[in-house]
Parts: C-alpha cells; sequence; structure tokens
C-alpha cells in the first residue's frame, strides 16, 4: 500500500469549498483545516505509488481554487 500526505494552500476563502471537493477524490481517507502556512492537510492511500500518483495529480491538483500543494510520500524502510 502507498501512503501520501498532502500540503494545500488555497485562495483566501476556499478552504471549506476545496476540502469538500478533496474528500470526494478515491484514495482520500482523510482531510483537515489547518491554520499556519498551508490551509489543508490530507491523507492519501493507494495499491501502489502510480494509483497514488494518478489521485494526487488528476484527483486533488485539479480542484479549483488549490494555489499550491505540497505532496509526502510514505516510505517502507
Amino acid at each position: 500500500m502507498a501512503v501520501g500526505f498532502v500540503l494545500i494552500t488555497t485562495e483566501t476563502g476556499c478552504e471549506v469549498t476545496v476540502r469538500e471537493a478533496v474528500s470526494s477524490v478515491d484514495g482520500v481517507v482523510g482531510q483537515w483545516i489547518v491554520f499556519g502556512p498551508h490551509d489543508l492537510f490530507v491523507k492519501v492511500e493507494a495499491d501502489d505509488e502510480a494509483e497514488l500518483t494518478r489521485c494526487i495529480v488528476k484527483g486533488i491538483r485539479e480542484i479549483p481554487g488549490i494555489i499550491e500543494t505540497r505532496t509526502l510520500i510514505g516510505a517502507e524502510i
């Protein structure tokens, strides 16, 4: 299983709208509005890294109102 965490910065006032849109993306298993340099913290799970990448690039990053994303991929050591 592949796991990723996406830190999202939104346009001002779009936090709730973006969170609602993110929650409908396949693979998203949790999302939280946070305070600080980012507005949302999103956990994504998929069967493999290719599916995880599709979820982030084609699902999350295409949502209107997102200015920037920063993705952290979990690694098994």
